[in-house]
């Protein structure tokens, strides 16, 4: 977290203790000196490298293909382009294993639990920001940019550390204060029709090819999906067979699902084939189920449900069915174009042996609320509920399921009968695919329950049971906690603007142009110096007196008061500079203004843009906490829209942002100075 600053900062030649503080806490994990973890983290990066080298390569020997008719050059050209392809798909596939790495570390724990899948963040190169600051500092701000080293300095710091955070809280928290800084920065420094110029550079989280883009909406973009990624990575390593753990899990993942639904609903045309619309909302379905395993493991925990508690376990034969369902829905997502043919392999594998295994659960606890309770009349309703869902208004009654025991036991038989071969074809799933044999703790998974339903049917196979019983029916899928999809915790993280000393947002940023003038002196008259002033930072001028020496001295209504006598004020409230002026002598004030130009947005009108609705409401929402209290939040949490909304006159399309807050108001009545 970023420690607050003080309302103006430093002078160029001195460094605060906030940005000395900044640099000792804002500091990411060293990939390089890590366990599993930093070597997986590190070979990814190499691969990375490696493959986009390739793709240079590849498009230099097309390119010369292309250009020329010599058919030896063509020949010996074509055997190059062989050549880099199978290296690339060499590649690809050394990526994909990694990727497909599931995760299994974490404490370690009494029970078994089926292994999650987590995602990889993605890598970015080294930036510098320093040249473009600099220069549209000088430039656009009038001030001088050298003076800003220190801040640039720091978001260079922050920017390094957030590449490689630890996969803990303290990682997140890393990642929401950068990117709330970059929605901050996105306030003070970008337009529509205006970039930084910088060239942000990203790697595909699966697949390693690179992107770049000059829209710091790319950036904010990616480190949003590094939020979600990071969450799946929590939610994989928590021990789950603890209450407490699933709950955590169950947590992590849904705001992992509602990270990849923000990115999905807020991007379009993304560079990069993993923030596309499709494989976004892969991603969300997958961690959304992920969740939902994570309710079924924590209600199972307290097993303590006896056997013989017969209502128990139909909750869990439906909870089960949940989540077989939902992991059906997402295999149908991945075995279709074209997240087939980007998700990996064992990804989709995995996901099937899934859906499998816990319809298989769902049928074996259906079996035993048949085989081991002695229902009553409410519970044999819940029954038939479980097996055929409720009854329509308009259908005829339904028969009543078996309620002599014997008729009972045979249903059951029938159940578990589903519930063995379910989990037969999981294992066979599991043993198709290469990178899940090599996943010990799931074949013991699904080994454990097999050998459970076997053991099961064996007790309810009597000697003399010459009859088959009927095709057991399916379970209904229901549940009765359904984890919501929840946006990350922006707020959680209270930032303060890295470069607040350039001045409030709602006036001191790319979007106005404004003149300093002065400094201008003006002395005090008989009915004060002339003029009055309005609001908080900065405090304007609402009225100039005719022929007061305000008007003498070159003061105009709607100026802004930037100095006085000296020191910054852009800052200070109406009550701050109304008492410095009242402690002026006869020998006057200095004063220093800033005057909006033509064609600058008013700070009054605010941006005419519609806001992200649902997900920024307010500045404290998002955890943005200036020095002192400001008059405008910072521009969107997403710089790229799906719908291009009209903007200010002039007909340009612009994003959707998050609402201004209103000019500045009067902190007390207007007085007249």
């Amino acid at each position: 977290m970023i420690p607050e600053e003080k309302q103006d900062g430093p002078s160029a030649s001195e460094e605060s203790p906030r940005l000395q503080a900044s640099r000792s806490v804002c500091k990411g994990s060293d990939a390089l000196a890590q366990t599993q973890r930093g070597r997986l983290q590190s070979c990814r990066a190499r691969i990375h490298q490696q493959i986009s080298k390739e793709l240079r390569m590849r498009t230099g020997a097309e390119n010369l293909y292309r250009a020329t008719s010599n058919a030896q050059v063509r020949e010996t050209v074509a055997l190059e382009l062989s050549c880099v392809n199978s290296s690339l798909q060499l590649l690809k596939e050394e990526l994909e294993e990694l990727n497909c790495d599931v995760d299994t570390e974490g404490p370690g724990s009494e029970g078994i639990t089926v292994p999650m899948i987590p995602l990889g963040l993605k890598e970015t190169k080294e930036l510098d920001w320093s040249a473009a600051l600099t220069e549209l500092i000088s430039q656009h701000f009038g001030e001088d940019g050298t003076s800003y080293e220190a801040e640039i300095r720091e978001l260079a710091d922050l920017r390094q550390a957030m590449r490689t955070p630890s996969r803990s809280e303290s990682g997140l928290e890393l990642l929401l204060a950068y990117y709330n800084q970059l929605c901050l920065l996105d306030a003070r420094f970008v337009t529509p029709a205006r970039s930084l110029g910088l060239l942000f550079h990203w790697y595909d989280s699966l697949t390693g090819v690179p992107a770049q883009q000059r829209a710091l909406a790319f950036e904010k973009g990616s480190v949003l999906f590094n939020i979600g990624a990071l969450h799946t990575q929590i939610g994989a390593r928590q021990d789950r067979s603890r209450t407490e753990g699933a709950g955590r899990a169950a947590e992590a993942f849904q705001r992992a699902a509602g990270a990849f639904r923000l990115l999905r609903d807020k991007f379009s045309q993304a560079p990069s084939p993993d923030m596309s619309p499709a494989s976004l909302s892969a991603l969300e379905q997958l961690m959304a189920a992920q969740a939902q395993e994570c309710v079924f493991e924590g209600l199972s925990l307290p097993a303590p449900a006896a056997p013989q508690d017969c209502l128990a376990q139909l909750r869990l034969a439906q909870e089960a069915a949940q989540v077989a369902a939902q992991y059906e829905q997402v295999h149908r997502t991945m075995a279709r174009p074209p997240v087939q043919d980007y998700v990996p392999f064992a990804w989709t594998t995995l996901v099937h042996v899934k859906a499998e295994h816990f319809r298989a659960l769902a049928h074996y606890h259906a079996a035993t609320a048949l085989c081991d309770g002695s229902p009553a009349e409410a519970e044999l309703l819940a029954l038939e509920q479980v097996f055929e869902g409720p009854p329509a208004p308009s259908e005829s009654p339904r028969p009543l399921l078996p309620q002599e025991p014997e008729e009972r036991r045979k249903l059951g038989k029938a159940h578990l009968k589903r519930a063995i071969l379910g989990q037969e074809e999981a294992l066979r799933l599991h043993a198709l695919c290469r990178a899940l044999r090599r996943v010990d703790l799931l074949q013991a998974v699904l080994g454990q329950a097999l050998r459970r339903s076997l053991a099961k049917y064996s007790e309810l196979d009597l000697e003399d049971d010459f009859f088959e019983a009927t095709e057991a029916p399916d379970i209904q899928p229901r549940t009765r906690q359904r984890p919501e999809v929840r946006a990350p915790s922006f707020s959680r993280v209270k930032v303060t603007d890295i470069f607040h000393r350039l001045g409030p947002l709602s006036v001191f940023s790319v979007r106005n142009r404004w003149r300093l003038a002065g400094p201008v002196h003006v002395t005090r008259g008989e009915g004060g110096f002339g003029f009055t002033l309005r609001g908080d930072s900065p405090v304007l001028i609402a009225a100039v007196i005719p022929g007061g020496h305000a008007e003498a001295a070159g003061l105009r209504e709607g100026d802004y008061i930037v100095s006085v006598n000296g020191q910054p004020c852009r800052w200070w409230k109406h009550t701050e500079v109304v008492a410095q002026l009242r402690a002026v002598g006869a020998e006057g004030v200095s004063l220093q203004v800033a005057t909006l130009l033509p064609g600058a947005e008013p700070p009054g009108t605010g941006d005419h843009r519609p806001a992200l609705r649902g997900l920024l409401r307010s500045q404290k929402e998002c955890g943005w906490e200036p020095a002192v209290p400001a008059r405008a939040s910072p521009r969107p949490l997403l710089g790229w829209s799906r719908k291009a909304q009209r903007g200010p006159p002039g007909g340009r399309l612009c994003p959707a942002p998050c609402p201004r807050a209103a000019a500045p108001s009067p902190s007390s009545s207007p007085g007249r100075q």
